[in-house]
């Protein structure tokens, strides 16, 4: 089956229909960490290209990795979902993104390979898994140091 750019579209825009039921200062709070994350999906991903972990026969452009509609739609967004009921209590944090990455990681994947989407080449599925713990660390660290920087500012 070939992917559709209409499909394609509506992964990267569908999430963003969310964002007015965060609410604008969860989405404030949020954003910076699930930038960086974003950034680090990015560097991710291009070495991920080089070292063919997984490849994606879809391109937006010429010279765009093929992840950027799951970068800028579901991952983005999800990271603020997550973060907003999550943050601050670990083990649900942790528990809620071992859920949606095994959901991503056992099932979606097949899914997205049928559909043509992206095929893991390199990496098996539970190297996938590891690379998305180590993704939960990140952004949930990223969140604590600028919550931390954001206070140490306010009180100067």
């Amino acid at each position: 089956m070939k992917i559709s750019k209409t499909f394609i579209a509506l992964m990267t825009l569908l999430p963003w229909f969310s964002i007015p039921l965060l609410g604008l200062k969860t989405f404030k709070r949020f954003f910076p960490s699930s930038m960086i994350m974003c950034i680090y999906l990015i560097a991710e991903g291009r070495l991920a290209e080089k070292r063919k972990w997984w490849w994606f026969p879809f391109h937006i452009k010429h010279n765009v990795i093929g992840e950027l509609p799951l970068i800028i739609g579901p991952f983005f967004i999800g990271s603020l979902w997550i973060l907003k009921y999550t943050y601050g209590k670990f083990k649900y944090y942790l528990f809620a993104n071992l859920a949606v990455d095994s959901l991503f990681t056992f099932f979606i994947i097949n899914w997205f390979k049928k559909i043509g989407y992206v095929t893991l080449v390199r990496l098996s599925k539970t190297q996938l898994s590891l690379i998305f713990l180590i993704k939960t660390f990140v952004l949930y660290v990223s969140q604590l140091l600028y919550e931390k920087m954001a206070i140490s500012d306010d009180s100067q």
